[in-house]
């Protein structure tokens, strides 16, 4: 391990989220969790929830601490980015573990939200004689597992919408294949790909740009496909149902089986139903969903409230007629550039000192 000097609660807190977030793409329907163990500002030992029913950030940290300083552990700090769970689920109980390495010390970034542990791992640490502070950078850790309090809260996917969008506020022209962004906009477009459970098109973007919507240029797991289909649009030739790729597709229409890989949910369509259809999608443990078009499916997500973040990619060509870009009313999280594209991360209602903003209007 190396030696840091004059280091704070928020650095090593901060280094605490940079390991969670290595998680990413494994730990699915659990949270991203970082954790690091100081001995007198020196790092000893460091970890991260790697995958769902392994072992969690704390206890990696512990095993990781070489046995020449495993001696130190009784006085150490323990960084983490959750509070350590206090109950038997896959693995044992974290709060337990540091109690029994007699760690003395637990810095907390936030509680867990998840009502079996709520409050309880921290008391229990307490109760065993163990210094816990609660709260440091806590909207911060709050932020990076949004998708997973969103779950435990509302048992719903975490949507994310998504679009590219010209200078003259246009993302596209009808029954044409365009693309806006550049090469560096695409590589982050499938890296949140590789974030999400499951990733939505209409039915024109699916028959005009077929796409494949997998994580071809970021090395992540590709999501479910997701595909409303209201009135039964998408021939049984397309490659979205040829290529093997599991596939949900949201039918309005009686529909026979068209592929192995291809589960067809009949849906009313008749009145609204994007409600019902996050329904069925937490039913299939799909946790996080993004949205990535057309304009009529960013638009219904918007006009009924069901979005929490959106990741809007500005382009400085124009494109002379088309279709209009959504309008949007939200929070500026983050703004910046890939070359010459301007991204905007948006939260909905996201809490905190942050810009108000209105795209598009």
């Amino acid at each position: 391990m190396h030696a840091v000097q004059n280091m704070n609660h928020d650095t090593f807190m901060r280094r605490c989220f940079d390991l969670a977030r290595l998680g990413s793409f494994g730990v699915q329907t659990n949270p991203m969790v970082g954790c690091v163990i100081v001995h007198e500002s020196r790092v000893i030992g460091e970890g991260y929830h790697e995958a769902i029913g392994k072992p969690h950030a704390e206890v990696n940290a512990i095993n990781a601490v070489r046995p020449e300083d495993r001696k130190l552990l009784r006085d150490s700090t323990l960084y983490v980015s959750l509070e350590p769970c206090n109950h038997f689920g896959r693995t044992p109980p974290c709060s337990l573990r540091i109690v029994q390495e007699k760690i003395p010390r637990v810095v907390i970034s936030c509680p867990d939200p998840n009502p079996d542990v709520t409050g309880k791992g921290a008391n229990y640490l307490r109760e065993h004689g163990v210094d816990v502070t609660m709260g440091i950078l806590e909207e911060e850790g709050r932020f990076l597992i949004r998708r997973f309090l969103h779950w435990v809260k509302q048992r719903l996917p975490y949507v994310t919408l998504k679009w590219a969008q010209s200078k003259n506020l246009l993302m596209g022209v009808p029954g044409k294949q365009v693309w806006l962004s550049n090469a560096f906009s695409k590589v982050l477009v499938h890296k949140l790909r590789a974030e999400h459970a499951g990733i939505m098109v209409g039915t024109d973007t699916a028959l005009t740009d077929k796409p494949k919507l997998n994580t071809r240029e970021y090395p992540g797991p590709s999501p479910v496909r997701i595909i409303p289909d209201r009135k039964g649009r998408i021939p049984d030739t397309h490659p979205l149902f040829s290529d093997g790729i599991p596939t949900l597709l949201y039918s309005g229409i009686s529909r026979a089986s068209v592929a192995a890989h291809v589960t067809i949910i009949p849906v009313d369509y008749s009145g609204e139903n994007l409600g019902l259809v996050l329904e069925d999608l937490a039913a299939r443990n799909i946790h996080s969903l993004m949205v990535e078009g057309g304009a009529a499916l960013l638009n219904a997500f918007i006009k009924d409230g069901l979005w929490q973040e959106a990741w809007v990619i500005r382009v400085k060509k124009a494109i002379e007629k088309g279709i209009k870009a959504p309008l949007l009313h939200g929070t500026l999280r983050e703004k910046f550039n890939l070359e010459d594209d301007e991204v905007l991360h948006i939260q909905n209602r996201a809490p905190g000192n942050v810009d108000e903003v209105l795209i598009n209007s």
